[in-house]
């Protein structure tokens, strides 16, 4: 099948088949006699598998390890439970830096009286008066 196909097949663009087979995501399909790119199950299955991970917000270095896991199927999966353990961890980790921020931005809105100029609203103020928080590194992927 061509590229348009196979899109449309795993559901997603043409630019997307391209870029996992640019960062290696997924394996360079055969060539035509003409040179068109060449695509079968294979790669529909990748893609499918890839778009998945993608909606669980795996990166594409968990995703690199997931696949190399696919090739050991004689291996146990206690590395790919550690991988999706890690993630969940990430995830937590993400939900809190989230709970965070929705509390700042309630913070701010309670500062809205509604219907004041636009000199002395509250969260504009707020905005130019809130202290920044240092960066810190984080232990996450996001």
């Amino acid at each position: 099948m061509k590229i348009g196909e196979l899109s449309h097949e795993a559901q997603c663009t043409v630019e997307t088949v391209r870029y996992y087979e640019k960062v290696g995501l997924l394996p360079a399909p055969a060539r035509t006699a003409s040179n068109y790119r060449h695509y079968g199950s294979v790669h529909v299955d990748q893609l499918r598998f890839i778009r998945n991970c993608r909606a669980l917000d795996m990166t594409l270095e968990e995703i690199r390890a997931l696949q190399s896991f696919v090739t050991q199927p004689a291996g146990d999966c206690s590395a790919v439970n550690q991988l999706l353990d890690e993630h969940i961890d990430h995830v937590d980790l993400r939900i809190a830096e989230l709970s965070q921020l929705k509390e700042k931005l309630s913070e701010l809105s309670r500062r809205c009286q509604n219907k004041q100029s636009i000199i002395t609203c509250g969260i504009l103020q707020g905005l130019t008066s809130m202290e920044s928080e240092p960066q810190h590194d984080r232990h996450t992927h996001l």
